[in-house]
């Protein structure tokens, strides 16, 4: 190898290495991913992780930056030794982070690398990371959430939004599928469907006419229609008719009894985990039971922007994303706040054949 070629190589690594902390930092996972070779390997033993693959490496980022309420890191140079078409090196990182349960702290540490030369350029075939140093001390500053770019005009960010933004974008084929193949592994039928239009249609094979159907208070039914379709549309025994016809001062029992054990709950979820679990909330908590277990048969329709990497991500939906919005709803319909009083988490469904997961393509309700 010449010297040309060799400082060629080390500028290339040194780029490599610069670019991880700036996909990082932009929390471009995709992006920090492709930065592997195909079977590459990022591991820190200190969190634990291990993520093998950039598919690995892609969701275990994601599900890591869910955490965060913000996160800074720094790359200094360091080693670098080449040997054809390998190398292996060391890059000295420091990093400021504060996760949305309170952890927080600075710390400094190496990350230990192995480099493969490919077609694409030069990848990392491995990163192991050390820490050398942590301090978990309150942090003094705070972070600003307008621009999440590098550009000092919120309209120049290169980032993704932020996480609160990022509740309301479709997610995409691939993560559909992924939520799919989750659910089937925890026991609910998943489906993945176009649009609106084509769950309303996919109700009336999966609910027989003359059920009796509980349809959960959904803005997803009421935006498909699929509410009017089993309220109003007569090919039901439609059980919310029934039970606001009920004096509540009078027939609570009655109303409970109706709503607690249908033989079909039809509904939506305030989000859906990338692991395959299904998260509602209420106020009331009426409708909870039926979604639970009491319904011989549920189907719930998911608008693809309630996907989220895991629980922890899907709690932050309901409270920073779904309640707000549901308590201007609230405020305008009855004059009242609403609140999230009862949660529902479904991580499996041990019953076959009962519950069934239209997943659509785009996003509907909230």
């Amino acid at each position: 190898m010449n010297d040309f070629q060799a400082i060629a190589d080390r500028v290339e690594i040194e780029a490599l290495r610069g670019e991880f902390t700036d996909a990082a930092m932009m929390r471009d996972r995709p992006r920090l991913a492709s930065l592997f070779t195909p079977d590459g390997a990022l591991r820190m033993p200190n969190i634990p992780a291990e993520q093998v693959g950039r598919e690995e490496i892609r969701a275990g980022g994601e599900r890591l930056q869910s955490q965060w309420d913000f996160f800074v890191q720094t790359t200094h140079p360091g080693t670098i030794l080449l040997d054809g078409d390998t190398a292996t090196g060391r890059a000295y990182i420091q990093e400021l982070a504060r996760t949305l349960d309170g952890r927080q702290g600075l710390n400094y540490a190496v990350y230990h690398d192995r480099y493969q030369r490919t077609a694409e350029g030069w990848k990392f075939a491995e990163r192991v990371y050390e820490v050398r140093y942590l301090d978990t001390s309150p942090l003094a500053g705070t972070a600003p959430h307008a621009a999440q770019g590098s550009g000092t005009n919120p309209a120049d960010a290169t980032a993704a939004p932020a996480p609160a933004a990022s509740f309301a974008d479709p997610a995409s084929a691939e993560r559909l599928e992924r939520v799919a193949a989750a659910l089937r592994a925890n026991g609910f039928a998943a489906e993945i469907l176009d649009d609106a239009a084509a769950a309303r249609a996919r109700i009336k094979d999966l609910v027989p006419e003359g059920a009796g159907v509980l349809t959960g208070a959904s803005e997803t039914l009421r935006l498909s229609g699929i509410d009017e379709d089993i309220n109003a549309g007569g090919r039901y025994d439609a059980i919310r008719p029934r039970v606001l016809a009920i004096d509540r001062a009078t027939g609570a029992d009655e109303i409970r009894k109706l709503v607690a054990g249908p033989e079909f709950v039809v509904n939506s979820v305030a989000a859906v985990t990338e692991t395959g679990s299904l998260v509602l909330a209420s106020g009331s908590g009426s409708q909870l039971p039926a979604n639970a277990g009491g319904a011989a048969h549920a189907v719930w329709i998911v608008g693809a922007q309630k996907v989220v990497p895991d629980l922890s991500t899907a709690l932050r939906r309901v409270e920073e994303h779904a309640l707000p919005l549901e308590n201007a709803r609230a405020q305008a319909v009855y004059g009242m706040p609403s609140a999230v009083n009862r949660l529902l988490i479904l991580n499996a469904e041990p019953r076959p054949g009962r519950g069934t997961v239209l997943l659509l393509r785009e996003a509907i309700g909230y």
